[in-house]
């Protein structure tokens, strides 16, 4: 993984994590926390949008779409988690 890619990997998180803090209400975790969140909501979108037969393609826009599903997804959860 070259240098430019290791960027991009890191703006798609941060802008997915911030995109998901937005829509599950009450999650704000700062850039780091962010990109944190946005990396682990690529790697649940990844693994079970395939799973449930979605596939939106390929390219920046469709990886920031997908993250940004995961990132809900995580977010959902840890609410859930912390309500119980």
């Amino acid at each position: 993984m070259g240098v430019e890619s290791l960027i991009v990997f890191l703006i798609v998180g941060a802008i997915a994590g911030w995109l998901a803090g937005l829509i599950v209400k009450g999650y704000g975790f700062g850039l780091l926390g962010n990109i944190v969140v946005g990396i682990i909501g690529a790697l649940i979108a990844g693994w079970l949008l395939p799973q449930l037969g979605f596939s939106l393609g390929t390219g920046i826009m469709s990886a920031i779409v997908n993250s940004v599903i995961g990132a809900v997804i995580l977010l959902v959860v840890i609410k859930l988690v912390k309500q119980a």
